[in-house]
């Protein structure tokens, strides 16, 4: 098994990264298990999800593919990686399974039901009933009824059987590259070997029925059909490393995501193409939010954020003071911006993007991502779970509805 549960303190010098990242925010197949960007607290991961299913078994417990989340004592002080709204309410997902809902903009929290106890990396809901959360073990959950309870849709053992049967039948096309078809089933035969031992970390769906996730090592499916059948897409991007893919986004016909050591890839017809976008920045981006005018914002290790309007042909730094860390960047009302990152600050933006300013909040814990509700009041999900704030006249200038 290539992901280790190995996630404390120290930091690993990988091929491009530069040294002293800590190991969950590097490329380090031998030594690391994914947590999505996610903060420095996550030592305890190495005991709750470093044993494959196999061994789970055998020692008489059941895997957490097949054991529910634990029903906690205070789930909203869960270790928390995403939230999002569902229409009024707000869920937010993290480590062991653990989904909380919200009906009053997050001040009071409850737990829902899940099927999985695997850590949950990103959740989004197209609809206020629809939603899909994705996480470790390669599982995409899904829900119809704003969060209450949850359906598993897809676990890493089946993906990876999907992407070998995809390169099988490809191998088999009149005229297809055989050098290619080769590696292709060789990366797939590998994917049915190692088992679900590998995360997706960021979805996009557009509507109740189309969505994209993407993850580790190149991962990325497709659904048109609300998550009854997935098709692979790996063949359709320029990744030959295989670099971990983060986050996506979409608006209209297109769509970018971003991922490990600079990689930025865009496409113009709804995923049936993808182009390798250059960028100023060589590190990984663990974020981005595309505006409905065009210009996209990506924003990763180091403080390092970049902004095109021009659909990736040229990028402009934006200056930020702290050389920490993004985890999140989220379009609020379709015209601002607002970022959080591992040192527990939150920024925002009113300009697409151009400038950044830093919202004065008391002092936060690691953050892993950030929305703002139609009050105005900034919800926030880190290390110590989530928190609601309320800034009079700052973030509420962000964050109103119209």
């Amino acid at each position: 098994m290539r992901w280790l549960a190995k996630v404390s303190g120290k930091t690993y010098t990988r091929n491009d990264e530069k040294p002293g990242t800590p190991a969950h925010l590097q490329h380090d197949g031998a030594n690391q298990m994914f947590a999505r960007y996610s903060g420095f607290l996550l030592f305890m991961a190495a005991t709750l999800f470093s044993a494959p299913s196999a061994v789970a078994q055998s020692n008489g417990l059941l895997s957490p593919l097949n054991r529910p989340a634990t029903m906690a004592w205070q789930p909203a002080k869960a270790f928390l990686l995403s939230v999002a709204e569902a229409g009024n309410r707000l869920v937010a997902v993290g480590e062991r399974g653990v989904i909380v809902l919200s009906d009053d903009g997050g001040k009071t929290w409850r737990q829902a039901k899940v099927p999985v106890s695997v850590t949950l990396t990103a959740v989004q809901f197209p609809t206020p009933k629809q939603g899909w959360a994705v996480g470790h073990y390669g599982v995409v959950l899904h829900t119809e009824d704003g969060g209450e309870t949850w359906v598993r849709q897809l676990d890493g053992v089946t993906a990876a059987k999907i992407i070998l049967a995809a390169a099988q039948a490809k191998s088999k096309e009149p005229g297809s590259d055989e050098t290619v078809n080769k590696k292709a089933l060789s990366d797939a035969e590998l994917l049915v070997k190692d088992g679900a031992d590998k995360p997706f970390l960021g979805l996009h769906f557009d509507s109740d029925k189309s969505g994209v996730i993407v993850g580790a090592y190149n991962l990325i499916f497709h659904t048109e059909d609300g998550g009854k059948t997935w098709l692979p897409w790996l063949d359709r991007l320029n990744n030959p490393k295989g670099f971990h893919l983060y986050s996506i986004d979409a608006s209209g016909s297109h769509l970018y995501i971003a991922g490990e050591q600079g990689l930025v890839l865009r496409s113009d017809d709804r995923g049936m193409s993808f182009v390798r976008l250059e960028t100023p920045y060589k590190g990984s981006y663990f974020a981005l939010s595309l505006f409905p005018s065009g210009e996209v914002v990506v924003a990763g290790l180091r403080g390092n954020a970049y902004r095109s309007a021009d659909q990736g042909v040229s990028w402009q730094k934006i200056e930020v003071a702290t050389p920490i860390s993004f985890t999140a960047v989220k379009l609020i009302n379709n015209q601002n911006l607002i970022l959080a990152n591992q040192a527990g600050q939150i920024f925002k933006s009113t300009d697409s993007g151009r400038s950044l300013k830093l919202i004065n909040t008391p002092p936060l814990p690691p953050l892993n991502d950030v929305l703002i509700t139609p009050d105005g009041a900034v919800v926030a999900v880190g290390v110590l779970g989530v928190m609601r704030l309320d800034i009079p006249g700052d973030a509420a200038t962000t964050g109103e509805k119209k």
